[in-house]
């Protein structure tokens, strides 16, 4: 499957942004999806994930409450829902079909792959 993401942007802290990823392929909605992140300077990180059937694993600490994953699978697309953003979400976010079992994602980096390039998010203070 190929994954585009979209939807970034610069936003003051506080505000939000709905991040998209589209997927192409007859077979993405039998993929459970994944957000990740990556700042400058660190290892990219989990953020959120949901099965193909639209069941969501616990969020990262550090977005829930916050963020929101959903999916629509008629549009081939998962959204990452992004509210009251902070300067430290600033990253480039990711997209990841995992490469489990359906129903088995967990989050970690390892276990997913078809990587999309990534859609910038900046948040000033």
């Amino acid at each position: 499957v190929q994954l585009q993401a979209s939807g970034g942007g610069l936003v003051q802290a506080g505000g939000s942004l709905r991040l998209a990823c589209a997927g192409s392929g007859r077979t993405f909605n039998s993929y459970d999806m994944g957000w990740f992140r990556q700042a400058p300077g660190k290892e990219r990180e989990f953020v959120a994930a949901i099965t193909w059937r639209g069941v969501i694993i616990p969020y990262a600490d550090s977005v829930k409450g916050r963020f929101t994953i959903s999916r629509d699978n008629a549009k081939n697309t998962v959204y990452l829902q992004m509210n009251s953003l902070r300067p430290e979400d600033t990253a480039v976010y990711y997209c990841a079909a995992s490469r489990r079992p359906n129903g088995s994602i967990r989050p970690l980096y390892e276990d997913f792959g078809s990587w999309g390039q990534g859609t910038q998010v900046t948040v000033s203070s």
